[in-house]
């Protein structure tokens, strides 16, 4: 037996836009929340971001399928009547409007809490909901900057994004993670609770790599591309035809690739590289080692012996192998008849995937009608 809609029975409002918090959305959704998708009547900008499934967008499609769609205006007496309405009757309310908006109309949770005490609220915000770190507008990529991920991107030459929207993502999983610990507590206390989850504060989580090194070994990691800053031999190296990604975590692997690999055993005994500080140390002089070898191979040949020998390897695929990759599992969504192939989630479920994404406020009415508005 495995996960089956575990949240079945649930209601989660989302008044939500862009990605951070629609991911959330859709993971609660998988779970078997029911998630009522709340859009201005011009719809979430996210469906504007591409055109490739008959005219609407493909990621709009990744980020919402299995949701509901609601249109309100906020400003419309009955519409804010229809979401409290809603929120009466909620377990979670996940929102990624500016800080304070929805406190200002009367949202706030402690005043949603007075009338229904077991509700979760969930905000996404850029940098945080209080002082100066509210004002501030955010999008992925300079949050991106501002928490320096890209000072540890790219190449020596030039900083880079990361190439997906990652501090979107790990906010909208960070938020996904909270919502779940805030009903297990509440399965214990009856009470709902008041989560607030920052873009900047989880993707500072996870520099603490290199802020570490930066505060306590130094010097903070720099920019080498396909290379590790502190592990060796760690990156991307020539091929006959084409690059061979490897990682060496340790000295006992190390060993074996000197052996079964370079078919050179003493060179794990050199004291340029017998371990890993040292191997850091001479990179260079390693590395024209391990390219004279790996240049006497193809790279198929040469991935089937680091896989017979146990070392961690992978290609350098391009978007289009990965596409075609056969460790890849994908599902298919519906949107407006068109059928989409995504990348499918992580974490397998024994229910099946709800695989339709709504249409802009293609349920207004019947959810009018089932809240009495």
């Amino acid at each position: 037996m495995g996960l089956n809609r575990e949240l079945e029975g649930m209601l989660v409002v989302s008044l939500e836009q862009a990605v951070a918090a629609p991911y959330c959305g859709v993971l609660l959704a998988d779970a078997g929340a029911r998630v009522i998708k709340v859009e201005r009547a011009e719809g979430d900008f996210a469906r504007g971001y591409d055109r490739g499934a008959g005219g609407q967008s493909t990621i709009f499609a990744w980020l919402n399928h299995g949701k509901e769609s609601l249109c309100l205006d906020l400003n419309d007496p009955d519409d804010a009547a229809l979401l409290r309405a809603m929120l009466d009757r909620a377990d979670v309310f996940v929102h990624n409007l500016a800080p304070g908006a929805l406190l200002r109309r009367g949202f706030g949770g402690e005043a949603l809490r007075a009338r229904n005490a077991g509700l979760i609220t969930c905000e996404i915000t850029g940098y945080g909901g209080e002082g100066a770190a509210a004002k501030k507008k955010a999008y992925d990529f300079l949050i991106q900057a501002e928490a320096a991920l890209c000072a540890v991107t790219g190449t020596p030459d030039s900083p880079a994004r990361v190439g997906v929207s990652i501090t979107d993502l790990s906010a909208g999983l960070t938020a996904f993670s909270a919502i779940l610990r805030a009903l297990i507590q509440r399965g214990r206390t009856g009470k709902g609770v008041d989560l607030s989850v920052s873009m900047f504060d989880v993707i500072a989580d996870w520099m603490n790599m290199p802020l570490m090194a930066h505060r306590y070994f130094g010097p903070a990691p720099q920019r080498l591309g396909l290379t590790h800053t502190f592990v060796a031999p760690y990156g991307a190296f020539q091929a006959r035809d084409g690059v061979v990604m490897i990682s060496i975590q340790n000295d006992r692997e190390f060993r074996v690739f000197c052996e079964a690999i370079l078919d050179q055993p003493g060179l794990a005994d050199d004291p340029r590289f017998a371990e890993n500080p040292d191997r850091v140390t001479h990179r260079a002089a390693l590395t024209a080692i391990i390219e004279d070898v790996f240049g006497r191979h193809d790279r198929n040949a040469l991935i089937a012996m680091l896989d017979a020998a146990r070392i961690a390897c992978a290609r350098l695929n391009e978007v289009a192998d990965l596409s075609d990759h056969p460790f890849l599992r994908n599902a298919e969504i519906d949107f407006a008849g068109h059928q989409i192939s995504i990348a499918d989630l992580p974490v397998m479920t024994d229910a099946p995937r709800r695989a339709k994404v709504p249409a802009l406020g293609e349920h207004t009415g019947a959810i009018r009608a089932e809240f009495g508005r």
